[in-house]
């Protein structure tokens, strides 16, 4: 029997623009990709580092997981960093900057380098404890 294409299974997968981002991460035995609010969001050593978002503004660059005491020694490395306007307790790259392709690969090595100013600990997930009068 021929072997149908792979679509013919279902959707097509669609490669995230910034893929090329996270790859050199991939490396790291650490990282953890999920996907959180349309975003993907990459997690080194147990923490959140690193969203690549590609939607439209103010969802489409590099959202830097940090804690608003490291905004500035980030900020005055790269100037294009900004909080950002619906998550302001992290920073901003936008793909409509001039140099977001090298800025978002400097972040990444810094990243990969477990660079202080990057990272947060995730907040713990809420058990979904069931009760018996809830249940069918």
């Amino acid at each position: 029997m021929p072997r149908r294409p792979a679509q013919a299974f279902g959707r097509i997968q669609r490669v995230h623009p910034h893929a090329w981002l996270w790859e050199p991460l991939e490396a790291d035995p650490t990282f953890v990709l999920r996907t959180m609010f349309g975003a993907k969001a990459a997690y080194l050593g147990g923490q959140l580092a690193l969203c690549f978002c590609a939607n439209e503004e103010p969802w489409s660059g590099v959202l830097i997981c940090t804690s608003r005491d490291q905004h500035p020694a980030l900020q005055a490395e790269f100037p294009a960093l900004k909080p950002h306007p619906i998550l302001p307790k992290w920073l901003y790259l936008p793909e409509a900057d001039d140099a977001f392709e090298r800025t978002a690969m400097r972040l990444v090595d810094l990243a990969r380098q477990r660079d202080p100013r990057i990272g947060v600990a995730p907040r713990p997930k809420k058990s979904r404890v069931r009760r018996a009068q809830d249940r069918p």
